[in-house]
């Protein structure tokens, strides 16, 4: 309900200065729904879309390296001669 009044109150702000053409109108409504997608992006401390694929690449070469470490592992193994 709160945030449904504050887009009103932008809205009627608009009208009052004067800005009635589409364009003006639409770029307003977007940059007012873009600096709200922001704060909530802020608030629950989301990642980018750049940052989570630099961190899915991350995991996918920390999984290759563990892989390739336990099979190094699992082909060196001897058995010792007993005397």
């Amino acid at each position: 309900m709160k945030n449904s009044k504050f887009v009103i109150d932008k809205l009627a702000k608009l009208f009052e200065q004067g800005l009635i053409s589409s364009k003006d109108l639409v770029g307003e409504i977007i940059t007012i729904l873009n600096s709200k997608r922001d704060e909530v992006v802020f608030k629950l401390k989301l990642t980018s879309k750049d940052e989570f694929d630099i961190l899915s690449k991350r995991v996918e070469n920390l999984e290759k390296k563990i892989s390739q470490l336990k099979n190094q592992k699992k082909g060196k193994t001897k058995q010792v001669r007993k005397s």
